[in-house]
């Protein structure tokens, strides 16, 4: 820590040496990205089908994953799409662990309904949840998760990095969910 006095002004300047600028900076850009985008890969891990502590583990593996990749050098052009892919995959681990995978409860209801409505509105959106639950169960794996990724926001080349696969099928998978899930609706 350095320090000079200029008149009544006193100014610190501190000295760190390159390496821990860098990981300050890494660090800096974990911490941003966990508060921007931690609810976001935990709900995406409960859509999944995972338990809410197994949700909360694989969110924090993935940004612990985050940390030690950016630390050692990677680069990540696209942090929130290589979130997803990690907390993908640490997800679908996870689920396999659990013997409860895909199961829909109502606790699950709970912490994805708005927690700011009365009882009458909570019960109407903890319903239409379970409605849209049931339709979405009836999808094939892959379009489930093209269309839990399209409603985290993510693009198609975003969705095909994180699930593997060309854009054109997730352009064709969420095409066929969108219809079968207009159909279901509509019964």
């Amino acid at each position: 820590l350095f320090r000079s006095m200029a008149g009544e002004a006193q100014t610190e300047v501190l000295i760190v040496p390159r390496t821990q600028r860098a990981k300050v900076t890494v660090r800096n850009l974990v911490t941003h990205a966990f508060a921007e985008w931690h609810l976001d890969v935990y709900r995406y891990a409960l859509s999944i089908g995972l338990q809410p502590a197994g949700a909360q583990e694989t969110t924090q593996e993935a940004f612990l994953r985050l940390f030690v990749a950016l630390d050692e050098g990677e680069r990540i052009e696209n942090r929130k799409a290589w979130l997803f892919r990690v907390a993908h995959n640490l997800a679908l681990n996870q689920r396999s662990r659990e013997s409860r995978a895909g199961e829909w409860t109502p606790e699950l209801a709970e912490q994805l309904a708005d927690p700011a409505a009365n009882p009458e509105q909570a019960f109407l959106e903890r319903e239409r949840l379970q409605r849209m639950h049931s339709a979405v169960e009836r999808l094939s794996e892959q379009q489930r998760e093209c269309i839990r990724l399209r409603a985290a926001g993510f693009r198609y080349r975003e969705i095909a990095a994180i699930i593997g696969i060309k854009t054109s099928t997730v352009s064709e998978f969420l095409k066929r969910a969108i219809e079968k899930l207009r159909k279901a609706c509509h019964e």
